[in-house]
């Protein structure tokens, strides 16, 4: 379970330019070296203060807030031509209220593209982080 002095650890999948923009902002924001392996032994919460956890609930905050303008800013189609196997999962966290929120977001905006979750994770935080889904 989670409270308010944890957050939820969930997954996204994201090519491997948005993989590298994220963990670029994460080294910038929190130090956090290596984003695939940071959250990898962790169950699936770790406390707030954590500086990656903190760092990545600020991202997931982020988006949610920018979310339409992140939908129409982004490339869908280039995330579409990603091969199926090219997609890093990447563990983030969250407040557990954000974490529902975003995953409603990414189900809802799948549904509208007509696309898998991979795509529309790799199309929405590529705009975020203003990387190319695709190499």
């Amino acid at each position: 379970m989670t409270g308010d002095d944890r957050y939820k650890v969930f997954g996204v999948y994201l090519s491997a330019p948005v993989t590298d923009a994220l963990e670029e902002h994460l080294y910038d924001e929190a130090g956090v070296l290596d984003v695939e392996a940071y959250f990898e032994e962790t169950a699936d919460s770790v406390p707030v203060g954590d500086p990656g956890a903190d760092a990545t609930d600020d991202l997931v905050a982020d988006v949610l807030d920018s979310f339409a303008d992140l939908y129409d800013r982004a490339d869908f189609a280039a995330a579409e031509r990603t091969a199926p196997d090219a997609f890093d999962l990447v563990h983030l966290a969250a407040d557990p209220t954000r974490v529902a929120d975003v995953r409603e977001r990414f189900r809802a905006a799948a549904t509208i593209q007509d696309a898998d979750l991979r795509t529309v994770q790799t199309a929405i935080l590529g705009a975020h982080l203003e990387a190319g889904p695709t190499e």
